[in-house]
């Protein structure tokens, strides 16, 4: 019986084809599968560059593309017949005898261009790479076939312009020698093209099933009709992940909390469901799969219904927001589900303490330093540091503002109310009673939960954080946290150990869903500058980069905007009539009255129309991004006076800023943007 396995390329190739094709397809791979009468035999292909590339007749005038090594097959691809040996005939494989997964490269394209580079290399006589010996390139896995190609390279642009002919794990420590790195910083970064835990057993180059099996990106073992469905039927997240995706979602135990950063579209989301659901399999207890929001939570669930197959595993995972944890803790120690004050209510108490500080200098004066920090007393108060607050505040001046939070709290306990955030601490308070103020080892086994996935990190309060610490006890695969500061739309922050979490973290720097165009742009957009949080000190965005490329963002002026909105439903029309499902757009502005418009003028076409906060977890193909003028983006009423607080106002701003980043973050494809009037400070020049 034949070993099948399946490279990601091959379900995408799939559902493009006819459906009578598609079926026909399915059934002859079932049959080969199987190894039953009237199954496709593997034809050999003349003038190929790897003997080992075979095709399969799979449908009328179609053919399957297979590398096959012994009782091994792996199905690249189903192409029409001439395409599918053009292929065929392009790629060569080979197995990386440093990391010992599978290589994939454009041979063909090597070949045209291997005699204009021995040109350049002739009329130069700089080497990229002189001071790099055999010894060492081959230790990082440079093909032998390859090398000489490698001693011709004049400079880095030479080693660029190769880079989409060449396997990741050839292209990544070269780059890294030729910035100067040494062996060691290549290493580095050739060790993130690795999806699976290192072993002591030597690579054996010839061994194409156990490359393979080391390659889980590139290829997924099917051994039944059942799997074989499973792959053809779920989305291609569920079963392919890159290299550091796959390596930090199935890790087999962490020794102490794990903090995954990354930019927009590096995969931190998938990262945390396929943890969440590794848990469930291979770990004990239950989980805690939790994000900021409902919405974002509702997603998350139906991701992990795709994701989870097993229904005992999948109901080992719960899905939810802190909020709804601190308000069922709660409610669970009253007897009953505790009342919420209002925005308009809260901002009416604040201004009945007459103090000379206005009430959203107080609120947040009261989030930021008394509640983030839990402080208890006035004596805390007065000696506490306040990060991230611009105005000195004198003794007596704290002492008001002292008074002021204990007349609004007071006046909340009598009327039986409290905020989100006063929950969230009663809550982790509530927790701490039960098991312990330090939660060791030997502390009572009475947290809801043995593991806890977090994602969206970046916008939880300090308060929340304590609140997830005491809800897990301390051991091993505890907490999983995944988020980007430079993403934060909340005015969140918190380093992890300032809360009791000590992390490791682990930085992804590759975005997988954005064009290097949209990326630039976004980050250009954001400013590139450091963000804080999560870690101690700031989190850079250096080093960041996209694998492709693609369209650059349309930015659009108009007069008005009504002539905006003409414009936003010519744009949409025209992707829908190109054959873009409306499901894959989004349209996205910052004030609610813009929102309404557009979803009035784009009723017909049928695509999602939210505010910038609601396209955070989103992934689109294209986005339009409308009313990004000067006063809307940002609005005025949401920034702190400059007079007030000028480092609450520049916080404002950044987190004005992170918005509009995460809205058109969420384009893969396109991404349009427009306004009327006078843009927005914030968009690029």
């Amino acid at each position: 019986m034949p070993r099948l396995a399946i490279s990601p390329e091959f379900p995408r190739e799939l559902g493009a084809l006819d459906q009578p094709v598609r079926r026909d397809v399915v059934v002859s791979v079932r049959r080969f599968m199987q190894n039953v009468a009237g199954a496709p035999h593997p034809e050999r292909v003349r003038g190929s560059r790897d003997p080992r590339i075979a095709t399969l007749r799979l449908a009328d005038r179609h053919r399957g593309v297979v590398v096959k090594q012994r009782d091994v097959y792996w199905l690249l691809t189903v192409l029409p017949d001439a395409e599918a040996w053009a292929y065929a005939q392009r790629y060569r494989f080979s197995v990386n005898t440093a990391l010992g997964v599978v290589e994939m490269w454009d041979a063909a394209a090597l070949d045209q261009v291997e005699p204009s580079v021995r040109r350049a290399a002739e009329a130069s006589p700089a080497r990229l790479f002189f001071n790099t010996c055999d010894t060492d390139m081959m230790e990082l896995g440079i093909g032998r076939r390859f090398l000489p190609l490698v001693r011709q390279i004049t400079d880095r642009m030479m080693l660029e312009a190769l880079e989409p002919l060449l396997p990741p794990t050839q292209y990544a420590p070269l780059a890294a020698l030729a910035r100067g790195e040494s062996m060691a910083g290549a290493w580095r970064e050739l060790d993130s093209c690795r999806a699976v835990a290192p072993t002591r057993d030597p690579v054996d180059p010839e061994d194409f099933a156990a490359a393979l099996l080391r390659s889980p990106d590139r290829a997924f073992f099917v051994g039944s009709p059942r799997e074989l469905n499973h792959v053809l039927d779920a989305p291609g997240w569920c079963l392919f992940l890159h290299p550091a995706q796959h390596r930090l979602s199935r890790w087999e135990s962490y020794e102490q909390p794990i903090l995954v950063t990354g930019g927009a579209g590096t995969g931190k989301t998938l990262i945390a469901l396929h943890r969440s659901a590794f848990l469930a399999k291979h770990a004990g207890g239950r989980i805690l799969l939790v994000t900021f929001s409902q919405g974002l939570s509702a997603d998350l669930s139906i991701r992990l219904d795709l994701l989870i197959e097993d229904e005992t595993a999948r109901k080992r995972v719960e899905v939810g927001n802190v909020d709804r944890l601190a308000q069922r803790i709660v409610a669970e120690a009253e007897g009953r589900p505790p009342r919420l004050v209002g925005a308009a209510e809260l901002t009416a108490l604040w201004r009945e303490t007459e103090s000379d500080h206005s009430p959203a200098f107080l609120l947040r004066e009261w989030e930021q330093v008394v509640l983030a920090q839990n402080l208890q007393t006035l004596e805390e108060y007065l000696g506490a540091p306040r990060p991230g607050r611009g105005v000195e505040l004198t003794g007596p001046e704290r002492t008001e503002i002292w008074r002021a939070v204990e007349h609004v709290t007071g006046q909340l306990r009598e009327r039986g109310k409290r905020t989100l955030l006063q929950l969230a601490a009663e809550a982790a308070a509530l927790l701490s009673q039960t098991t312990g103020d330090l939660l060791e080892e030997t502390a009572p086994r009475r947290e809801p939960y043995r593991h806890i996935v977090v994602d969206e990190a970046q916008d939880l309060h300090p308060t929340q954080w304590r609140l997830l610490r005491a809800a897990v006890p301390h051991a091993h695969d505890d907490l999983f946290i995944v988020g980007d500061p430079h993403q934060r739309i909340f005015d969140a922050r918190v380093a992890l150990c300032s809360v009791g979490i000590e992390a490791i973290q682990r930085r992804l720097q590759v975005s997988y869903r954005l064009p290097q165009e949209i990326l630039a742009w976004g980050v250009r957009l954001r400013g590139g500058g450091p963000a804080d949080g999560l870690v101690d000190g700031a989190e850079e965005l250096y080093g960041f980069h996209a694998t492709r490329h693609g369209h650059r963002p349309v930015v659009r002026a108009y007069d008005s905007p009504e002539e905006e909105l003409t414009g936003l439903v010519t744009q949409v029309g025209q992707w829908v009539e190109e054959g873009v499902p409306p499901r894959e757009i989004g349209v996205a502005a910052r004030t609610a009255g813009l929102v309404r418009d557009a979803r009035s003028a784009l009723r017909e076409l049928g695509v999602r129309v939210t505010t910038f906060h609601g396209m955070k977890g989103l992934e689109l193909r294209r986005v339009a991004v409308i009313g990004v003028a000067d006063g809307i983006v940002p609005p005025l009423d949401s920034l702190t006076p400059a007079g007030e607080d000028p480092s609450a106002r520049a916080h404002d701003l950044q987190r004005e800023r992170g918005l509009l980043y995460v809205a058109c973050t969420r384009a893969g494809e396109l991404l349009y943007v427009s306004y009327s009037g006078r843009a927005s400070p914030f968009l690029p020049t």
